[in-house]
């Protein structure tokens, strides 16, 4: 068979390969993966696979579910789908769209599903998706099957042979996997799942409408736009509380929000297993609404903002009984959770007694003061005194200790001193983020440059660095899940949708494979 006349689609060989083959009796064997660089064990997978049955079907992920992290798969989709289908035990290639391996099992409904020895202990996999593969394969009257022999990795061929990592990195990962390795940071996601988390902070909609700028307009110094679209994406203290629930089984919302019923119809739509909202709805002010205008960058996936308004109240009335009834909530619940990170953006809703009652009672606080137009040089961290951890970025630190402005190291150090805390992350853009633990301070470099929006990084590094921490992972430690977490929420468009727990483990498990 031509190499060309191997690469089929789900639907061909579903209806017309699959039925053909079975009524001949013939057995079917499956792999599956990304296999993004082709090596000897992979064709000794493949041989060994082909042995076991009559006819061997290869199926590859499709770049966009791939979840290695920014700019894997190295190689395209027709491209891994050609290089496969050029070896010779191999007689049908396809493209899975999907996360997981489900799609091509239902299409396939092999009576071999084979993977590496590596993979026959479940309990290992950091995706949790190979029971549920043989569950699916066993449903469909197939098997698990394992191929032995050396074991080669396609990850660390492409980070070291094809410097698919930046030389920045990769010597950071090779210091930084002497230190810590993967099981360790599988077990302190395990701790993260056990601690029931509150976050405490505002409620923000990202309204995000796209457009097409046609020009300046003609008697005015403003832009002309043409309206494509518009998108609304849950922000703020929601934002955080969606991350941190793919990595705690228990957490909790506590906020004010207006009582607009579109804004609560869509709230109420975020809450699931893992995530409750405890929200009180004030009558006197709305829920903060951020309405962004956006353009589409025409060389890459990328976005640029145009302009921004928003409705924060100008001052919050103290007399609300919202508020009253927000503090006293806190007050009763708060020595319930083991760990609160508390997200003070700065729009009214952190007040001195809010701040008092958290650094009093919270048994790990994960702290975080946001500087943004509306509040800057108004909102700094050193009004809190207690954290056990804090994140921050380099206009915040600067704002926070103006006379270490051309020290971020003196700042950092003396942000630690202040707040009391045993971990203090830094984050610094494209440059990477810093840890400091009291004794030393540790530089990582940024994991990607490839960037869609920036607008959620910032508070995955927090939320992911925050649990990790919250969990009794080093401030090091915790910096570098965080700094994934950036790297991953960096390229989401706002928060249309949160950093996935899966993403970041298997994400960490690329870069520690250099």
């Amino acid at each position: 068979m031509a190499s060309k006349d191997k690469i089929v689609t789900k639907g061909q060989f579903k209806d017309e390969i699959r039925p053909k083959l079975k009524s001949k009796g013939k057995r079917i064997a499956l792999c599956h993966g990304v296999f993004d660089l082709v090596h000897p064990g992979h064709i000794s997978h493949f041989e060994q696979a082909k042995a076991m049955a009559d006819v061997l079907v290869v199926s590859i992920t499709a770049a966009k579910y791939v979840r290695k992290g920014p700019d894997r798969p190295y190689f395209d989709d027709d491209t891994r789908l050609g290089f496969l289908s050029a070896i010779e035990c191999i007689d049908y290639v396809m493209l899975s769209e999907c996360h997981t391996v489900d799609d091509i099992i239902e299409a396939v409904e092999p009576d071999l599903y084979v993977k590496g020895s590596e993979y026959a202990d479940e309990d290992a996999d950091v995706t949790g998706m190979i029971r549920r593969e043989r569950e699916l394969c066993e449903a469909h009257g197939g098997r698990m099957a394992y191929t032995g022999g050396q074991v080669y990795s396609s990850t660390k061929l492409i980070n070291t042979a094809l410097s698919a990592l930046p030389e920045d990195v990769r010597q950071f990962m090779e210091g930084f996997r002497t230190r810590y390795s993967m099981s360790d940071i599988t077990g302190y996601a395990d701790k993260a799942e056990k601690l029931r988390v509150l976050v405490v902070g505002d409620v923000i909609i990202d309204r995000y409408v796209y457009c097409t700028v046609q020009g300046l307009m003609s008697k005015d110094m403003a832009y002309s736009a043409r309206k494509r679209s518009q998108e609304d994406y849950l922000g703020g203290a929601v934002a955080i509380a969606r991350c941190l629930s793919g990595f705690s089984y228990d957490v909790t919302l506590m906020s004010i929000t207006g009582n607009e019923k579109y804004e609560r119809t869509l709230l109420a739509n975020s809450a699931t297993s893992t995530l409750s909202l405890d929200l009180i709805h004030s009558r006197k002010f709305p829920t903060i609404v951020k309405q962004r205008y956006l353009v589409k960058n025409d060389k890459r996936e990328e976005y640029d903002k145009v302009f921004v308004i928003n409705n924060i109240p100008d001052t919050w009335d103290a007399s609300d009984p919202a508020r009253a009834e927000f503090k006293k909530k806190l007050k009763d619940t708060i020595a319930y959770y083991d760990a609160v990170f508390l997200c003070d953006f700065g729009h009214g809703l952190i007040d001195r007694e809010v701040m008092d009652i958290v650094q009093e009672k919270a048994y790990y606080l994960v702290l975080n003061c946001q500087t943004n137009s509306t509040n800057r040089g108004l909102n700094n961290i050193t009004k809190y005194h207690r954290a056990d951890a804090f994140s921050l970025d380099q206009g915040e630190l600067k704002l926070a200790f103006p006379e270490h402005a051309n020290d971020e190291r003196e700042g950092l150090q003396s942000l630690e001193e202040h707040l009391k805390a045993r971990s203090g992350w830094l984050t610094r853009g494209s440059a990477g983020a810093w840890s400091y633990d009291g004794e030393s301070i540790v530089e990582c470099p940024a994991f990607t440059l490839t960037v869609k929006d920036t607008i959620g990084a910032g508070d995955a590094f927090y939320s992911v660095a925050g649990i990790f921490s919250a969990a009794g992972a080093s401030a090091e430690l915790s910096m570098v899940m965080g700094n994934i977490a950036g790297a991953l929420g960096a390229n989401i468009v706002g928060n249309k949708s949160a950093v996935e727990k899966v993403n970041v483990l298997k994400y960490a498990s690329t870069l520690m494979n250099v």
